[in-house]
């Protein structure tokens, strides 16, 4: 019969090629939108829950791995090539809202219609966003919001955030290591801007 159970050795192996993986993810969002990630003004999306105990700026992260994912998948097998610097800078901020929107607020109770607006508008304020990264921060919550995206970035993104905001309602742990990543890669990067560190290549050191 076919042995069905892994070695020690078999498992270990399985685990590192899942962090080579999650650490290329991570190297490649830290990269596309390294001036996003190393503003301030972006981590203040940590200040505020998104579903579970999931933080909008996780939240933010884990849709940008996904996205990758997705385009890599289409890509590879369909041919489809993407603009992956929109769709990660696009990704990162699609939900830069900037508020508490569990607050028992009347406004609140459309969030899911009006967010996309607010991100948008807080996007364009705080960085130089092209009109693609519009499209998806703008079409992100589709078919809540009528208008579908029209860009493939922006229809990947849209899956992306559906499939993100399932695992964290549900508790399921599926980008913790890219986070992980992501946040280790900001603090060497403010810690070599303020002369803490030796002069490495933060992308590499992710």
């Amino acid at each position: 019969m076919p042995r069905l159970e892994m070695t020690l050795t078999e498992e270990k192996d399985l685990e590192n090629s899942k962090q080579i993986t999650e650490y290329k993810l991570a190297k490649e969002i830290f990269s596309l939108s390294r001036d996003i990630l190393l503003d301030p003004r972006s981590r203040r999306m940590k200040e505020f829950t998104q579903h579970g105990s999931t933080t909008v700026f996780e939240h933010c992260v884990a849709v940008a791995k996904y996205s990758l994912l997705l385009s890599r998948f289409f890509e590879k097998v369909f041919r489809i090539k993407f603009d992956r610097r929109s769709l990660v800078r696009g990704a990162l901020l699609h939900d830069y809202f900037l508020y508490d929107w569990h607050d028992p607020d009347p406004k609140n109770r459309i969030h899911g219609f009006t967010h996309p607006g607010t991100a948008w508008r807080n996007a364009c304020r705080d960085f130089e966003i092209n009109s693609l990264e519009a499209d998806i921060i703008r079409r992100h919550m589709f078919p809540l919001t009528p208008i579908p995206p029209t860009h493939r970035e922006s229809i990947v993104v849209c899956l992306a955030d559906k499939w993100c905001a399932v695992c964290e309602t549900f508790k399921i742990d599926v980008s913790s290591q890219v986070i992980d990543r992501v946040n280790t890669g900001i603090a060497r990067a403010e810690e070599h801007e303020h002369g803490l560190a030796l002069p490495v290549p933060v992308v590499e050191n992710i």
